[in-house]
């Protein structure tokens, strides 16, 4: 089915009267007595006269009757109206939906279960309700285990729901950290997924959890090590050992051309690691990993993002994932500089050449928008323009501190070869002493110093240009 069916008809045949009556679900036209029988015939579903053990029985229970599949999908429409939501927990349809949960061997039902109890967990006042309860919370975390794509998919949803919601985010926190086995699953859904929604969702989920704990992040960084090391290399056919960074990598490579927004996600994860020396550790100890890591990051901002033949304004639906990449970036290179995949002059002027473009873009960015005469926009134009504005400051100090680190290792060799290329003309050059001076002032000069042995004349177009540079004679 391309899409759920829609929700019932409020009742008919003579009912009408009923229906206006109090049959309606709060403000809605939806009937109470109808759902009453959805709901009954779903318990009928998982009592033990009908949940039988014999393996005739098991393949039914994989299979749902197409009219209770229609019903059941109409609730799940239907429970994404507050009245609905509400008269659901009140009829204590979650317990229900447990009961199914924990029983029933139907991927679909599954997956529809834990979507309605998604769509309820969307009101503040149903999500305490629900996160209060363990057994349910136990269960749900449980469904992170299962082998169905869509039913992993709304409980993914869910969890980022409830972690999304501040009186309760600290509850499942804990309950994800008690529960080990939830970090083999999620690492084993990015490896090996390619269910690009569910990736995305599954990112989300972790980012959240990494960006609320910083604790449970340690320990899942820790987690891939300590399984390594336990594991003796002989043991080959055993389960394999799940490292985050390569997980995280292997997720973000799939969504990379088909989800950009999924991307951003991956890579604020593995900004959100380098925060942490654990984190860098996880990258760059094992050569692969960061090899791997490198080369990936690498090449979205040298071949992907911010290209030269896009408008300048791009960098506005870029400058976050740009900002992590760069992140991640220049944590490796300022803790790796001897691994041979960051060899001098093998990187720095690709990474001078796209940094410098991108603080060029920003420069365009930040010119202020024409006055406009709609004043009912005004307020809103003036709103987004400073959360524009603040991503963009945020671009542009990464850009600035990378841009520097590169800078203080520049040889006579490679500022020769940039200006032979292009990458260090006296535009770039202009570009890059404008966004690093005054706070990065002693690395422009000591670039200065090797540029006046290459090329004398454009030392001096510079220094003219910028007269705090001058040579005091």
């Amino acid at each position: 089915m391309d899409r759920n069916p829609s929700p019932p008809p409020p009742s008919r045949d003579g009912d009408e009267e009923e229906a206006a009556g109090g049959d309606c679900i709060g403000s809605t036209v939806y009937s109470k007595h109808w759902l009453f029988g959805v709901l009954s015939g779903l318990i009928q579903m998982v009592t033990p006269e009908n949940a039988k053990s014999s393996s005739d029985d098991e393949e039914q229970q994989m299979e749902l009757d197409e009219e209770m599949e229609n019903e059941i999908c109409r609730v799940w429409d239907m429970s994404m109206d507050e009245d609905v939501a509400l008269f659901l927990q009140e009829f204590n349809a979650p317990d229900i939906f447990m009961g199914v949960l924990a029983k029933s061997r139907c991927p679909r039902l599954r997956e529809i279960c834990v979507g309605i109890l998604g769509n309820m967990a969307c009101f503040q006042e149903i999500c305490v309700s629900i996160s209060s309860d363990k057994n349910l919370g136990q269960v749900l975390l449980h469904c992170l285990h299962d082998s169905d794509p869509p039913t992993l998919l709304e409980t993914s949803r869910l969890l980022l729901t409830c972690l999304s919601q501040t009186e309760v985010a600290s509850v499942w926190v804990e309950r994800i950290r008690e529960n080990p086995a939830i970090y083999d699953s999620i690492c084993f859904i990015m490896s090996s997924s390619t269910n690009v929604d569910l990736l995305v969702k599954v990112g989300e989920v972790v980012d959240k959890l990494f960006d609320l704990d910083e604790k449970l992040m340690l320990e899942w960084i820790r987690s891939g090590a300590v399984q390594a090391l336990d594991q003796p290399q002989e043991d080959s056919e055993q389960q394999p050992v799940f490292r985050i960074v390569p997980c995280v990598l292997e997720a973000a490579k799939q969504v990379r051309s088909e989800n950009p927004e999924g991307l951003d996600v991956y890579m604020h994860i593995l900004q959100l690691l380098t925060t942490v020396d654990d984190g860098i550790q996880a990258i760059v100890q094992c050569p692969d990993t960061g090899k791997d890591t490198w080369n990936l990051l690498f090449d979205l901002v040298c071949r992907e993002f911010c290209q030269a033949d896009d408008p300048p304004i791009i960098l506005q639906e870029q400058k976050t994932v740009l900002a992590s990449v760069f992140s991640v970036l220049s944590a490796i290179y300022a803790s790796q500089a001897e691994q041979e995949y960051l060899k001098i002059g093998k990187v720095d002027l690709p990474l001078i050449d796209s940094l410098i473009r991108v603080l060029q873009n920003m420069e365009h960015c930040q010119k202020k928008p024409e006055n406009s005469t709609e004043s009912n926009t005004e307020e809103t134009k003036k709103s987004d323009l400073t959360q524009d504005d603040f991503h963009l400051k945020i671009l542009k100090d990464i850009s600035c501190e990378f841009l520097s680190n590169i800078f203080q290792v520049l040889t006579k060799e490679t500022i020769t070869q940039g200006l032979k290329e292009g990458q260090l003309s006296k535009q770039k050059c202009s570009c890059a002493f404008e966004n690093l001076l005054p706070f990065y002032s002693p690395v422009v000069e000591d670039f200065l110093k090797i540029l006046r042995e290459v090329d004398k004349n454009l030392a001096g177009n510079l220094e003219e240009g910028f007269p705090s540079l001058k040579i005091q004679t």
